[in-house]
C-alpha cells in the first residue's frame, strides 16, 4: 500500500485520455518540480498531485514558486487535489499555490470539482486558461 498521493497518481494514470502520455517525476533533486507531466494531443502541462482530509493542503515555497514561474512564462501547470473524506477532486491553476497554501481548497477558485477524472480533464481541456 502506498502513500495516499502514489494511490492517487494510479487513479489518475488509469484514467489518462486516450492518445495521452503522461511521465510520473519523483525527484529529490529538483525540488518544486510537479508529479507528471503529461501531453495531451498537443496540450503539454504539469500536474502537482495532492491529497487533504480537511480544507488545508501542503504546497512547499519551492512548488509554489516553480509553479508561478512557469505558469509566468506560458507554461500550463495545474495543482490536481482530491479530497479524501469527501472524495471530490479540484483542479486549480498552477499560479494559484500561495491561495492553497493559505485559504485551502474553500477559498480558491478551482477550474473543476467533482468526483470524475475524465471530467476533469475534459474541464482542463476546455478553461480558458488553455485557450489563450
Amino acid at each position: 500500500m502506498g502513500t495516499p498521493e502514489s494511490n492517487f497518481w494510479k487513479i489518475v494514470r488509469k484514467n489518462l485520455p486516450k492518445n495521452s502520455f503522461a511521465t510520473r517525476i519523483e525527484s529529490r533533486i529538483a525540488s518544486g518540480v510537479p508529479d507528471c507531466h503529461i501531453v495531451w494531443e498537443g496540450l503539454s502541462f504539469w500536474l502537482e498531485l495532492k491529497t487533504t482530509k480537511n480544507n488545508s493542503i501542503r504546497i512547499t515555497p519551492n512548488q509554489i514558486a516553480w509553479n508561478i514561474a512557469y505558469c509566468s512564462r506560458g507554461g500550463f501547470s495545474f495543482y490536481l487535489v482530491k479530497g479524501t473524506r469527501q472524495g471530490f477532486i479540484y483542479l486549480f491553476r498552477g499560479d494559484q499555490g500561495s491561495c492553497l497554501l493559505d485559504e485551502g481548497l474553500r477559498l480558491c477558485d478551482f477550474i473543476y470539482k467533482g468526483k470524475s477524472i475524465d471530467e476533469m480533464f475534459m474541464a482542463l481541456r476546455l478553461c480558458d486558461f488553455v485557450k489563450k
